[in-house]
């Protein structure tokens, strides 16, 4: 499932996850405008990035045979909290007139994104056949902390402008990013042992 709609996304929107690899490596954040935009290609690279997220964290706490049950309720949480995110995203950029910067931001998270969960996908299947939870968590937790040296990163030469600003975007990356990564981690854990 995951790979066709991997598959899907490039056929329907081709060049959809080249050009997300190769913003990573221009100073200034390349976006999609350049390139036609389709609803069902965004839709598709969304349902495989979230698909991937949600089979990599059934696959660090799963305990036994993987369950399509537990991957579809991780699929809803993680659903949810960017729902979430989402709004509270919103609110900020409401009440700061962040706009600009903010759209620059979501798209570079949005590309880096799309190449961590080309990354994980391969790693995904070589866990699944070792079927060890340990290598996998070291495996994704090295993607992940990758994922997240981009971020910070590229996303802090967008907001940081003076040395203020280094205390802003270290208090946004902690409410903004850790502490909705902590809650679906742990909602994860606990939906994952229920059932």
């Amino acid at each position: 499932m995951l790979l066709v709609s991997g598959i899907l996304a490039e056929y329907i929107q081709p060049g959809i996850i080249g050009q997300a690899g190769s913003s990573l490596v221009v100073r200034s954040e390349r976006t999609y405008k350049e390139a036609p935009m389709s609803f069902w290609g965004q839709f598709y690279i969304h349902l495989f990035r979230i698909g991937t997220l949600s089979m990599s964290i059934c696959t660090c706490f799963y305990a036994g045979d993987f369950r399509f049950v537990e991957f579809l309720a991780v699929c809803g949480i993680i659903i949810g909290v960017l729902l979430f995110k989402a709004g509270c995203h919103a609110l900020v950029d409401y009440t700061f007139q962040l706009s600009r910067r903010y759209s620059q931001a979501r798209e570079h998270y949005s590309n880096i994104e799309t190449i961590a969960s080309v990354v994980l996908y391969p790693l995904l299947l070589i866990e699944l056949r070792i079927g060890d939870p340990i290598i996998g968590r070291w495996m994704i937790g090295c993607v992940m902390i990758g994922f997240f040296a981009m971020w910070v990163y590229r996303g802090g030469r967008l907001f940081i402008d003076s040395p203020l600003a280094i205390l802003y975007f270290g208090i946004y990356i902690c409410t903004m990013e850790f502490l909705p990564l902590a809650v679906l981690l742990y909602l994860s854990e606990q939906t994952i042992q229920i059932l």
